[in-house]
């Protein structure tokens, strides 16, 4: 995956977590959790619906790298490189 489809994805995930979020106007260099009603609950079910689509782990310690959609971008896409998302 490129980076576009990569951030798709992520959007993709977070729209489902929150419904009611308005995603057309995010800043990818904000922090989501400023942008959006998100709690540590909300990031968990992210980060595990990453692990469930796409087979991706990521350890406690790098949950820093998942702050804005930029650096969650950067962050995955080395892992998600050869990825399929449809």
């Amino acid at each position: 995956m490129n980076k576009e489809t990569i951030r798709k994805a992520i959007l993709d995930i977070i729209a489902e977590i929150a419904p009611d979020e308005v995603l057309d106007a995010i800043d990818d260099g904000k922090t989501l959790r400023d942008q959006f009603n998100l709690d540590s609950m909300d990031f968990l079910d992210i980060v595990m619906e990453l692990r469930k689509r796409f087979n991706i782990e990521v350890p406690e310690e790098d949950y820093e790298h998942l702050t804005t959609l930029t650096s969650t971008v950067t962050y995955l896409e080395p892992m998600m490189k050869n990825q399929v998302y449809s």
